[in-house]
C-alpha cells in the first residue's frame, strides 16, 4: 500500500473498480445513462486538467482526479443520496489506505457535494468535480439502442455530436461547447433537464474565480 495514495493506485484498485462496476450495473437496471469507467475517468481527467490549467499544485490536481474516479460509487447503495453515501464509502476506503485526514476531508467533501439536488462548491476540488461531472454529456452515454423508445435523457445525450470543456485564452471563463443535432433533440430539451446542473456549474466556476459559459452550435446560451 503506497505511503502517498495516487490516482493510478485508485484507478487500478480492484475493490474500487468493483464498486464502480456494480454501481453502473444497478443504474443500468434503473434505466440511467452510462456511469461506468468511461464516465468516471473522463470526470477525473476534466477535473484534474481544469485545476492544472488554473495553476493549482500537483497534489491538489491528483486529489481532484481521485475524487473524480470515486465520485459515483454510492450508486451501489442507492441512487437517492448517492453523493453522501459515496462520500462515506470513500472515507472508509481511503482511511484504510492511511491517506491523511487533510486529504480525505477534501475528497469526501467533493464527493458529498457533487449532486445538483444537494451539492455546493466548498473547495477547489469540489468545484472542479461539479464542473467535470455535470458537463459530461455525450452520445456514447446512451445505452438504449432503440431510438423509438428514447426518453428525454436518451435524446439529449444522443443528440450531442461533440462536447468539449476548456478555459478561454485569458483563463477567466470555463466553457462547455456542444454540437447538438437539433433534429434529434431541440436545445430547449437540454435546458429542460440540465438547467439545474448548469446553474451549479456556474456556482462552481464562480468559486474558482471564473465565469461559466455554455456554447451550443456556435451560439452562447449561458
Amino acid at each position: 500500500m503506497p505511503s502517498v495514495v495516487t490516482y493510478k493506485y485508485i484507478k487500478e484498485n480492484a475493490d474500487i473498480r468493483e464498486y464502480i462496476r456494480r454501481a453502473d450495473d444497478e443504474l443500468k437496471v434503473l434505466g440511467y445513462t452510462e456511469h461506468s469507467f468511461a464516465h468516471v475517468e473522463r470526470v477525473a481527467h476534466t477535473a484534474g486538467t481544469l485545476l492544472a490549467d488554473l495553476g493549482y499544485d500537483e497534489r491538489t490536481v491528483e486529489l481532484a482526479k481521485i475524487a473524480g474516479m470515486m465520485h459515483d460509487i454510492g450508486n451501489v447503495i442507492n441512487r437517492i443520496d448517492h453523493a453522501q453515501s459515496g462520500a462515506v464509502m470513500a472515507f472508509r476506503l481511503l482511511d484504510n489506505m492511511n491517506m491523511p485526514a487533510s486529504e480525505i476531508s477534501q475528497i469526501i467533501s467533493a464527493i458529498g457535494n457533487h449532486d445538483e439536488s444537494t451539492g455546493q462548491p466548498l473547495n477547489p476540488i469540489s468545484a472542479a468535480l461539479i464542473i467535470a461531472d455535470k458537463t459530461d454529456v455525450r452520445r456514447s452515454r446512451v445505452r438504449n439502442s432503440d431510438l423509438l423508445t428514447f426518453d428525454i435523457h436518451d435524446r439529449v445525450n444522443y443528440a450531442v455530436e461533440h462536447s468539449e470543456v476548456h478555459l478561454n485564452e485569458s483563463r477567466t471563463s470555463v466553457i462547455l461547447e456542444l454540437t447538438i443535432d437539433a433534429a434529434i433533440s431541440p436545445v430547449a430539451e437540454y435546458f429542460e433537464i440540465f438547467l439545474q446542473r448548469m446553474l451549479l456549474c456556474k456556482k462552481a466556476a464562480h468559486f474558482l474565480g471564473l465565469k461559466f459559459e455554455l456554447i451550443i452550435n456556435g451560439t452562447a446560451v449561458l
